[in-house]
C-alpha cells in the first residue's frame, strides 16, 4: 500500500464534505447551545450548573452521529451510483487504498466538527458562568471522536455491501444497540434462561460497546468522576482496535465486489 495515496483520497473526501456543507452542523451546534442556555435557567434555575453542560456535550454527540452515519454510508455508495468508481479502479489505487482513505477523510471532518463544538461548548459555558472541568471535557471530547469515528467505520463497512438507505437504518440499529449492549448482558444474566443468556452475549460481543467511549456524564462532574488511567487508555484502545476490525471486513468485501 502507497501511504500517499490514501491520504490524497482523504483530502478530497475532506473537500467534498465541506462542499456539501456538513460543517453548518457547527452553526446549527451553536444557535442550539445558545438557544439553550436562555432557556435552561427558567426551566430549572436550580440544577442549570448540571443540565447546560449536559445538554450541551449530548447536542454535540447526536449531530456528531448524524453526520458519522448520513456521510458514511454514502460516501461507497456515491461512487458507484455515479460510475466514478470505475475510473479510481482503473487508477493504481487498490481497494485497501479506496476505503482507508474515506475513512481517514470523514475521521477529519469528525475531529474538525468536534473541535470547533468543543470550543463553542467551552466559550458558551464562560459567558453562562458555569463551571466546568476543562481536562474532564477535553478527555470526553476525545473518546466522543473515537465513538464517532468507530461510527463511522461501522457505516462505511454497510455501506460497502448494502444500499445508502438499508446502510444508514442498520448502522443507526447498531449506534443504539451499542449503547445499550451493556444493560442486554446484565438483562440476560438476571432471566437466567439460558437462551437469552447465549444471545445477550452474543449480542455483547459482536456488538460495539459504545458506553464504553461515552464520558459525557462523568465529564459533567469533573475529574473525579472519570475512569482511572488504564481503564481510559483500554477503552480507547478498544475503540480503534474494533474500528480497525470494521475497515479490514470493508475492505475484505469491496475487494470481491465486480464493476
Amino acid at each position: 500500500m502507497n501511504l500517499n495515496r490514501p491520504f490524497v483520497l482523504a483530502s478530497n473526501v475532506f473537500k467534498e464534505v465541506v462542499r456539501d456543507r456538513i460543517l453548518y452542523i457547527i452553526g446549527i451546534y451553536g444557535l442550539i447551545l445558545a438557544v439553550a442556555m436562555r432557556l435552561l435557567p427558567d426551566l430549572a434555575a436550580s440544577t442549570e450548573a448540571k443540565m447546560l453542560p449536559d445538554f450541551g456535550l449530548a447536542a454535540m454527540s447526536a449531530l456528531g452521529t448524524i453526520v458519522a452515519i448520513f456521510v458514511g454510508t454514502g460516501l461507497v455508495n456515491k461512487e458507484i451510483e455515479k460510475r466514478t468508481i470505475l475510473m479510481l479502479i482503473s487508477k493504481p489505487v487498490s481497494r485497501a487504498e479506496f476505503i482507508s482513505g474515506k475513512f481517514i477523510g470523514l475521521s477529519s471532518v469528525l475531529a474538525v466538527l468536534v473541535a470547533v463544538m468543543t470550543g463553542i461548548f467551552l466559550g458558551l459555558m464562560k459567558i453562562a458562568k458555569v463551571s466546568y472541568s476543562l481536562e474532564s471535557i477535553a478527555i470526553a471530547s476525545l473518546f466522543l471522536l473515537l465513538q464517532l469515528c468507530l461510527i463511522a467505520a461501522v457505516a462505511i463497512t454497510l455501506g460497502v455491501f448494502t444500499s445508502s438507505l438499508l446502510a444508514t437504518a442498520l448502522t443507526f440499529g447498531i449506534y443504539l444497540m451499542g449503547n445499550i449492549s451493556q444493560d442486554l448482558l446484565k438483562l440476560g444474566n438476571l432471566s437466567n434462561n439460558p437462551t437469552v443468556e447465549g444471545i445477550t452475549k452474543v449480542l455483547y460481543l459482536v456488538l460495539p460497546d459504545l458506553s464504553r467511549l461515552d464520558l459525557k456524564n462523568q465529564a459533567v462532574y469533573g475529574m473525579q468522576a472519570l475512569p482511572n488511567t488504564t481503564a481510559l487508555i483500554t477503552n480507547a484502545g478498544y475503540g480503534l482496535l474494533y474500528s480497525v476490525m470494521l475497515l479490514t471486513l470493508a475492505i475484505l468485501i469491496f475487494s470481491k465486489r465486480e464493476f
